[in-house]
């Protein structure tokens, strides 16, 4: 009778892999979306994770049995997952920020709609700029930016050796404020086109008070709106390769200050 046998150290490793595969995938953008199922991202992680795991060097290691210190140093490949993971994620929140703003200038904003990445209700203008940063995101292969940090992480920050740094900290902040830079960039066109058109139509009420520039100005300023939507598509795609560029090297420089 052969019996298979798994040496402790071997089965320890593979669990550290495992787990930080599953925080950068559960993470990371379009492959976070509710709607694709549980088993399948199950089956992704397990998949990712028996690839990388023979092409790393840590599986002779040998690492602390005792539960508690392993128990925090899963904790800290958590951490470290979800970092790399909310990097990437903050491009798509300040898409969603420009969606938001152009929305509430074009009176759209209490027309929401069910998000297909997050499931939750965000305004229609945040939707159409979602599925477009999606879009741009698979077409220029920014997926595979973050797999590849998955793979470096391994070379950059060996197992349990992840520490919160204050740089950490303060980069991740950082990129939080640039949330809002991106959304004011993004929806920009947009914002000012339509700023000026209520501009327009304050002059107008004013010289000409007959006019209910209400009923005018209502259905003018959401025509208005989605023409300069479509014509900022152009100068939103190129913008959004440029921000993934930048967010691969975001990740990079994460992964450089976390040992």
């Amino acid at each position: 009778m052969t019996t298979l046998t798994i040496p402790l150290a071997q089965l320890q490793a593979f669990f550290i892999v495992f787990v930080r595969v599953a925080a950068i995938i559960a993470s990371m953008p379009v492959f976070s979306s509710r709607n694709i199922p549980v088993l399948l991202k199950a089956g992704l992680v397990l998949s990712v994770s028996v690839l990388v795991f023979p092409r790393l060097s840590i599986g002779g290691n040998p690492y602390q049995l005792d539960p508690m210190t392993f128990g925090i140093g899963l904790a800290g490949e958590v951490m470290l997952g979800v970092a790399i993971g909310l990097v990437a994620q903050m491009v798509f929140a300040g898409v969603q920020l420009a969606g938001e703003l152009a929305g509430y200038q074009m009176g759209l904003a209490i027309a929401n709609v069910i998000d297909p990445d997050s499931s939750a209700q965000i305004p229609m203008i945040s939707q159409l700029y979602q599925i477009f940063a999606i879009l741009i995101f698979v077409t220029v292969n920014a997926h595979y930016w973050c797999l590849s940090a998955l793979m470096e992480s391994f070379q950059l920050v060996p197992p349990f050796s992840f520490h919160l740094h204050n740089s950490i900290v303060a980069q991740l902040i950082r990129l939080g404020g640039d949330v809002f830079t991106i959304g004011v960039k993004v929806g920009a066109p947009v914002i000012v086109v339509l700023m000026l058109t209520s501009v327009s139509f304050g002059l107008i009420a004013r010289t000409v008070p007959q006019m209910n520039i209400f009923i005018v100005a209502i259905p003018l300023k959401i025509m208005v709106g989605l023409l300069f939507v479509l014509f900022s598509l152009p100068y939103f795609s190129a913008y959004l390769q440029q921000l993934f560029t930048v967010m691969g090297e975001s990740i990079m420089r994460l992964l450089s200050a976390a040992p």
